[in-house]
């Protein structure tokens, strides 16, 4: 393409569950970015296809181009009504769920744009013994169809075929229907018609089963009462199982960074005349032993996000979605508002951005104030560090049980605030594609954990290298007599302002400047709590962090170890989110909103954690 050339666009659109962000990433190497449309707040993910040099985006899911949420408004703008509308439309239907992915392609074709169907899931459609006939639903849509298996990578290069070919031919003519003078229904009447009549067209089902595998295990895994006991069930495993493969990883990695990696750097800034300085003290008791002791971390999340993806993959998370709305139902959160809480367990930020697809803005601001409550994965560092200190061997069930406190909190602030402040807003139930069950590919499941690690590591890189750097710098300034770098932690400016903070969390048991300290600096994101940690003790020369945690929380609790560390893990859950995530809700619902949030996030966890060892106290 020659230079200040424009390449062309393609929009990837299609219904959910249909695996279009898989055919994205797969077109794109995964090397795609998300960012703001111009002109919107939009979030979305952008690329390039390389092998054909076209710009690639991938639109919200939609099922039609009539929208009912800010995200499916976004995506009629870009197919409608935008300056530059797409040269061509990719629009992914699921070869298993036909009927109900053609409307959107139908609308497609009424408009002066290429248009390509991509029909995925024909090996779940055959599984069904449900033939579908990829040239006679072409003609009968009057548009091109390519058959692809996004996720195993299959028909990808029939696909660039066709769009280069949809792309070197004219715009086709706009598929004739009723005239701008028919009425809305007489046009949705005549567009279903066309969808039955691709379908017969296209489609045999004179063997398709009754019941398929998938039905027959969703009698029992969305089963009212079944349901939520496989699903908790599921998830205990997966903790169960990432504390006790990661354990002895952990273990070594922490060995060899506070080992053979402090002392390397030790010996080689001695070999040049740079020991005992503060260059020793950023680059020792600083960046490595905060970062390094984050970095131990690396086998869980990688078990963790390995074993959610392979849940997400196989089919099963929706069903998990299905479970727990009928909890979130019951006290009136809307049903579709479970979606972005389920986002908010991976990370707090994408989830308040997701929470564009409910209708109402109540409904919005609802979902927002709430999704803090849900455990995003810097959390899942720390809860499993504190819990293998503390529990050792039941360090998975402990895990698993603030997970549970999540969602308690998620459900109690939840039904407060509905009773409260939105007493009048109406309930909506979820509605939601089940995906058949599959079997997951070791491309996808190793794809999806490292877009996952290499985030965590990003943050690792980013601002928690920043994050290190100015909390050591508050480390070593002295608060009284003293030199810089040559003072005990708890003499300086860091100490002593956690000092006059920790008076208030005597009541829940761990009023340790130490641990209230990391809290205060877990608020630029959640992993730092580990990372000041290791500052501190590694700061005041104090060895091994487990034993010198022990004996903080022991100290600041009177001997109540156990409820003081139940109870800080709890105060975790709930107080103020990230810094990332306290943006991200000011730009969805507004600054009042938010500031709103934080009071609330930081009320419940003190009322909580005290309200938690001082019960626990009683019993330990």
């Amino acid at each position: 393409m020659g230079e200040g050339a424009v390449r062309p666009l393609v929009a990837v659109t299609g219904s959910p569950n249909s695996g279009k962000s898989t055919l994205f990433n797969a077109l794109t190497g995964e090397a795609s970015a998300t960012g703001n449309w111009p002109g919107t707040s939009v979030d979305l993910a952008h690329g390039v296809w390389r092998e054909l040099d076209v710009d690639l985006v991938d639109l919200p899911g939609a099922y039609s181009l009539d929208p009912m949420t800010p995200d499916e408004r976004f995506s009629r703008e870009v197919l409608v009504e935008a300056e530059r509308r797409p040269d061509l439309v990719l629009v992914l239907a699921d070869a298993a769920q036909l009927t109900r992915s053609l409307y959107l392609p139908v609308q497609i074709r009424e408009l002066p744009v290429r248009c390509i169907l991509v029909l995925t899931k024909r090996d779940v459609a055959a599984s069904r013994n449900v033939t579908v006939d990829p040239d006679a639903l072409g003609a009968a849509l009057g548009c091109p169809v390519v058959v692809v298996d996004p996720r195993r990578r299959t028909g990808l290069q029939g696909l660039a075929d066709a769009v280069r070919a949809a792309l070197a031919a004219g715009v086709p003519v706009p598929r004739a229907h009723l005239g701008p003078d028919a009425d809305e229904l007489d046009r949705e009447d005549e567009r279903f018609a066309v969808v039955d009549a691709a379908v017969r067209a296209g489609m045999d089902l004179s063997h398709e089963h009754a019941a398929d595998l998938s039905d027959r295990i969703d009698r029992v895994a969305t089963h009212p009462v079944g349901g939520p006991l496989v699903f908790l069930a599921v998830m205990w495993l997966v903790f169960q199982a990432t504390t006790t493969i990661a354990a002895p990883l952990q273990e070594a990695l922490d060995g060899l960074v506070s080992g053979p990696v402090t002392d390397g750097v030790r010996g080689a800034l001695a070999s040049v005349g740079w020991g005992g300085g503060w260059v020793e003290g950023l680059l020792v008791d600083g960046i490595i032993a905060g970062v390094g002791m984050l970095l131990t971390f690396v086998p869980l999340m990688a078990i963790m996000f390995t074993l959610l993806a392979l849940l997400e993959d196989s089919g099963y998370m929706a069903r998990a979605a299905i479970v727990t709305d009928r909890l979130m139902r019951t006290i009136g959160l809307p049903g579709k508002a479970f979606l972005p809480l389920v986002v908010g367990f991976g990370c707090n930020v994408p989830a308040i951005s997701a929470t564009r697809m409910l209708t109402d803005f109540r409904q919005r601001v609802l979902t927002a104030l709430l999704v803090p409550f849900t455990s995003c994965s810097g959390r899942l560092t720390v809860y499993v560090m504190v819990a293998t200190t503390f529990f050792g061997s039941r360090a998975g069930t402990v895990v698993f049980a603030m997970y549970v406190v999540s969602i308690v909190f998620v459900v109690v602030v939840g039904l407060l605030l509905r009773n409260t402040l939105w007493r009048s807003m109406g309930n909506e139930p979820m509605v939601l594609d089940l995906p058949s069950y599959q079997r997951p590919t070791l491309r996808l499941l190793l794809g999806s954990m490292w877009v996952r690690l290499s985030d965590f590591l990003k943050t690792v890189g980013g601002i928690i290298v920043v994050a290190v750097s100015v909390v050591w710098v508050l480390q070593s300034i002295p608060a009284g007599p003293g030199a810089f770098a040559a003072i005990d932690v708890a003499d300086s400016v860091y100490g002593a302002a956690a000092r006059v903070v920790a008076p208030l969390f005597v009541p829940a048991g761990f009023g340790a400047w130490q641990v209230v300290a990391a809290l205060a600096v877990g608020f630029v994101a959640k992993e730092t709590v580990i990372t000041s940690w290791a500052q501190t003790y590694a700061g005041s020369g104090e060895g091994d962090l487990a034993r010198n945690l022990t004996e903080t929380f022991a100290q600041a609790s009177g001997g109540h170890t156990l409820p003081a560390v139940l109870a800080f893990l709890v105060f975790l859950v709930a107080y103020t989110p990230c810094v990332a995530t306290i943006a991200a809700q000011r730009r969805e619902i507004g600054l009042r909103w938010t500031v709103l949030g934080m009071l609330l996030n930081l009320t419940v966890a003190w009322l909580a954690a005290v309200a938690f060892f001082q019960v626990g106290r009683l019993l330990w």
